[in-house]
């Protein structure tokens, strides 16, 4: 009986565990909008306005490009806070991540994420090859109108 009591508490953790990060396309549509998608890669358009929050979601790893310049306050899911200061034009690369996000400045941010599908995209730390952004980026321009 007491396994069963046990079983039942750890599925539900996982549940609400998975249920509290999520494509952020889904959970946040307001700040991020799906792009194009392919077997390659996930483009998603990003816009804050002002002083705009976001619930906690995931990311695959990717490229961020900042298409405006923003200051950017970003908590992972363990609390840890990252301030960036965004340049316009500016392109990271990102690990996977569950995080908030909250735009701290006067201005509306936007920028694109490029998301990878791939192993290397979802290892902690690694890095695409700059064929894969190369083609990323090419495919992502030939689907705008």
């Amino acid at each position: 009986m007491l396994c069963r009591i046990f079983c039942a508490v750890a599925m539900l953790c996982l549940v609400l565990n998975l249920a509290a990060a999520q494509d952020p396309t889904k959970v946040e549509p307001k700040h991020y909008k799906l792009h194009f998608e392919n077997e390659h890669v996930v483009v998603i358009d990003i816009h804050y306005g002002p002083h705009e929050k976001s619930d906690l979601h995931d990311h695959p790893g990717g490229v961020v490009v900042n298409l405006t310049a923003g200051h950017l306050k970003f908590t992972d899911q363990n609390g840890k806070v990252t301030e960036v200061f965004a340049k316009a034009g500016e392109s990271r690369w990102f690990p996977p991540v569950k995080h908030k996000v909250e735009n701290l400045g006067d201005e509306t941010y936007n920028a694109v994420y490029i998301a990878l599908k791939n192993k290397t995209a979802s290892v902690a730390g690694s890095r695409p090859s700059a064929e894969q952004v190369a083609q990323a980026l090419a495919e992502y321009a030939q689907s705008k109108p």
